[in-house]
């Protein structure tokens, strides 16, 4: 692939993110919002066997995290404040995580090849909401802020 094609899939892929985005799921149980008086430190745990590997053991995602490479699919992108997850609802997080990339974009009737697998089948849905709630732990003031008010836009 040339550097123009690696360029166009990974635009491709940020506007197709966008227009689930702005589309979220229903599948967050009982409330739309990650409490953080949900288990921190389970999640901590939970995030280091099952996330640590493509995420980062530092939530720091893996190198060029941005362009698409051979295979055409965007490496994992940080969890920390330098990555997109703070850009995203709580029910966009979850459904993400327990669906995978590729299911939540089909949903949305969009074919599109993602490295983020379906965690569903393998974690609880409590499980996964203690490592959402982890992830925005880390999460400096501004962050969570901006990240608690997209969730409450979308619940409106």
């Amino acid at each position: 692939m040339t550097r123009l094609s690696l360029f166009a899939a990974g635009f491709l892929a940020l506007a197709v993110a966008v227009a689930y985005f702005v589309q979220s799921g229903d599948l967050l149980p009982e409330t739309k919002e990650i409490s953080m008086n949900l288990d921190i430190e389970a999640g901590e745990q939970l995030y280091a066997n099952s996330c640590a590997a493509c995420h980062g053991a530092n939530l720091e995602g893996q190198p060029e995290w941005r362009s698409a490479g051979p295979d055409g699919k965007l490496p994992a992108p940080p969890h920390d404040r330098t990555g997109h997850t703070w850009h995203h609802s709580d029910s966009v997080l979850f459904d993400y995580t327990k669906l995978g990339g590729s299911e939540v974009m089909k949903r949305q009737g969009i074919e599109f090849e993602s490295g983020m697998p379906a965690f569903g089948d393998i974690l609880s849905d409590e499980e996964i909401l203690n490592i959402l709630a982890y992830i925005k732990s880390t999460w400096p003031d501004r962050e969570r802020l901006l990240q608690a008010e997209r969730t409450d836009a979308e619940q409106r």
